[in-house]
């Protein structure tokens, strides 16, 4: 997809806390819940996207969401012998939602817009970040990493893009639900870079002990 018009202006939502998608990204999913069996059931029907968004509190059966998710494209689809289905979807682009829709469904439906993060998004704009940028945050990420006990393939991860780099690591990195939603909300890649910095900097001050942002 090249431009925003292509994309829906509804969208099914699949809250999942404490996870983030950036566009041009992959990440595998296992669906087992029926209401999200459902809404891939649906989703492979059409247009086979679907919207990641984190929601604010867990453990209600219709928590308040976030405003700014990501949608993206069901690329893979698996289905178990156990009625399970095991998918990977890409990353489009991010999204603000405007209005929750009434529906008849067990999933949750949205009207969104996509104009927050289009340029960003879907022009593939140039950032002027160098791999040199990126050295402090990969030495403290490896130490904050094995603290926690975390294993990452740098030398695979070394051979992504600048922003892929960058957005897998905010994606991977065990920070809160907020401090990954201060990520994805973030509009373009050189700040994300300094949003990242601060994030990981404060838990190096702290010892690894702080879990949100001072």
């Amino acid at each position: 997809m090249k431009n925003t018009e292509s994309l829906p202006k509804k969208i099914s939502v699949f809250p999942l806390s404490n996870f983030i998608i950036f566009p041009n990204t992959s990440v595998p999913l296992n669906i087992f819940e029926p209401r999200y069996i459902q809404m891939i059931n649906d989703s492979m029907k059409n247009e086979r996207i679907i919207g990641m968004i984190q929601p604010k509190k867990e453990k209600t059966n219709k928590p308040e969401l976030f405003s700014v998710g990501c949608a993206g494209k069901i690329t893979s689809f698996n289905e178990t012998d156990d009625g399970r289905y095991l998918i990977v979807i890409k990353g489009i682009s991010r999204f603000k939602t405007l209005k929750e829709i009434d529906n008849d469904k067990l999933y949750r439906e949205f009207e969104i817009t996509f104009d927050d993060y289009k340029n960003e998004d879907m022009l593939n704009n140039n950032n002027d970040i160098k791999f040199t940028d990126l050295k402090l945050i990969f030495n403290n990420l490896k130490l904050f990493f094995e603290k926690k006990g975390y294993n990452i393939n740098w030398k695979e991860l070394e051979k992504q893009s600048l922003d892929q780099t960058i957005n897998t690591l905010a994606m991977a990195s065990p920070f809160s639900l907020e401090e990954k939603q201060i990520l994805l909300e973030t509009n373009n890649i050189n700040k994300r870079k300094i949003q990242l910095e601060k994030i990981l900097n404060t838990y190096v001050v702290d010892n690894f002990n702080n879990k949100t942002i001072q």
